[in-house]
């Protein structure tokens, strides 16, 4: 028996999973895909939030601005860029009480720095304002995050640091046995643990109720994404939004951390998750992209993407202990999820370890090899490393300039990549203005002579999502 089992591997259950390695617990992360960082972690915007949008005294806020003063260590730590670079809430005539309204929400969460700028102030920061645009809350303690590598990285330094990751593991019963609960697998695969803690997202509800656990209810929301070319990065120099309604925070402009330009979401209300963009998504960003800024390069659009994300019920995310004894939830977990998460894996690995009265870990190592490490380096030390490793003398992705050598890493490194899919969100190899076209063949044939595939084994993101189909080859 395990002490800890954590259902899904997105970004809270990585940040739970890598908290709770500090301590001297067994532990145990199952995923239902192929990889971590499956659902809404691996689509969403990658905003640090500064923590003036939710109401005061929610979970929501406390969570959110202890996560954003928290990020800038956590990132360095596990090696993951990170920028602070501001965010800007922007209003036309007549808005500016709204804009106010969310200055004083802002100060009682305890947010510093913020101040209504006029559009003078403004146009110096956002050359390319709407002409609608009069004036602006600023947050200089919003930033940026690579949401993906954020998440790969928590759960690698996890895995670092003794916890195991079972993926393919679709959990279809739980039933209580002495001294915890019994986990089975759609698989056959059992994990007997005397604490599960529930962070699977919009899934989350479903799991409840394996346990006979009600408690918890979940509405599904979708948010559709335009993703611009690098050429285009620098059009917008802050994350800029639109006034926040009863849908969430509204459509944002973002430079990205690897410097892309962002334009979304949309919010869809759904009854079943679905991350299909609909054809009219995009005639809906452009318009209300269009409100903030002027002239932007739609037509470099490389790429479009949707995610659903889990609302609770009660419009806070949902953090404690279930109906149940030995379940606990972490549920309910949209926006400003990404940025909280550092916060809530920190408080529930503290709840959760003095009930089984846990010690510290004295092995514990907070620290991880930085991603995209081999670009980071000077001309003469990456020849250095290419005489020690010719691999990384090798270019596999020519829009990314990523190697032989990096994609072996990422094939190894915890948590090892085994899809297509899982190699571009550690790598980027795939993300840049071809989407793969060049090197997606070379990749597919690193996944076989790694891992013994066959070509037909060969997935884009696990599942049925194959690329080969047919005889053998």
């Amino acid at each position: 028996m395990i002490d800890i089992a954590i259902i899904g591997a997105g970004v809270i259950g990585a940040f739970c999973a890598r908290e709770l390695s500090r301590y001297r617990l067994n532990i145990a992360v199952l995923e239902q895909e192929e990889d971590v960082c499956g659902g809404a972690s691996g689509a969403n915007s990658g905003i640090v939030h500064a923590g003036f949008d939710a109401l005061p005294q929610t979970r929501k806020s406390f969570f959110n601005v202890a996560g954003n003063r928290m990020m800038e260590t956590v990132c360095a730590e596990l090696g993951v860029p990170f920028r602070r670079t501001g965010s800007l809430v922007l209003a036309g005539v007549g808005e500016e009480e709204r804009l106010r309204a969310l200055l004083v929400r802002g100060a009682s969460n305890r947010v510093t720095g913020l101040r209504i700028i006029g559009r003078e102030e403004l146009a110096a920061m956002e050359p390319h304002l709407a002409d609608r645009v009069q004036s602006a809350l600023w947050a200089p303690t919003g930033g940026i995050v690579c949401p993906h590598l954020l998440t790969i990285a928590a759960m690698g330094n996890a895995m670092d640091n003794g916890v195991q990751l079972h993926c393919g593991f679709r959990v279809v019963s739980a039933e209580p046995v002495y001294g915890g609960w019994l986990l089975t697998a759609e698989t056959g695969e059992t994990v007997h643990a005397r604490i599960v803690v529930n962070c699977a997202g919009t899934g989350a509800q479903k799991v409840a109720e394996l346990f006979k656990d009600n408690s918890v209810r979940i509405g599904f929301r979708k948010g559709e994404y335009m993703l611009l070319d690098k050429e285009a990065g620098g059009f917008a120099s802050h994350t800029l939004f639109t006034l926040p309604d009863q849908n969430g925070k509204g459509v944002l402009i973002s430079p990205t951390a690897d410097g892309n330009l962002l334009i979304g979401p949309t919010a869809v209300q759904q009854t079943q998750p679905d991350t299909a963009v609909r054809r009219e998504a995009f005639s809906e960003l452009t318009a209300k992209a269009g409100l903030l800024l002027c002239d932007i390069p739609f037509s470099a659009v490389i790429t479009s993407f949707a995610g659903v994300r889990a609302c609770s019920s009660g419009g806070d995310f949902i953090i404690g202990d279930g109906a149940v004894p030995g379940l606990y939830h972490v549920a309910g977990i949209e926006s400003p999820g990404l940025t909280s998460a550092p916060a809530i894996g920190a408080q529930v690995a503290a709840v959760l370890a003095e009930r089984l009265g846990a010690q510290a870990n004295p092995d514990f190592n907070p620290h991880r090899r930085p991603a995209h490490w081999f670009q980071a380096l000077s001309e003469d030390e990456r020849n250095s490393i290419i005489r020690q490793n010719p691999a990384y003398g090798q270019m596999v992705c020519r829009c990314e300039q990523i190697t032989v050598g990096e994609i072996l890493d990422a094939l190894h490194d915890n948590p090892p990549a085994h899809t297509l899919d899982g190699v571009k969100l550690r790598t980027r190899a795939g993300m840049g203005r071809c989407q793969g076209g060049f090197c997606q063949p070379t990749v597919f044939n690193m996944l076989m002579q790694t891992f013994g595939y066959r070509a037909q084994q060969v997935t884009k993101k696990g599942g049925g999502s194959c690329i080969i189909t047919g005889g053998e080859l």
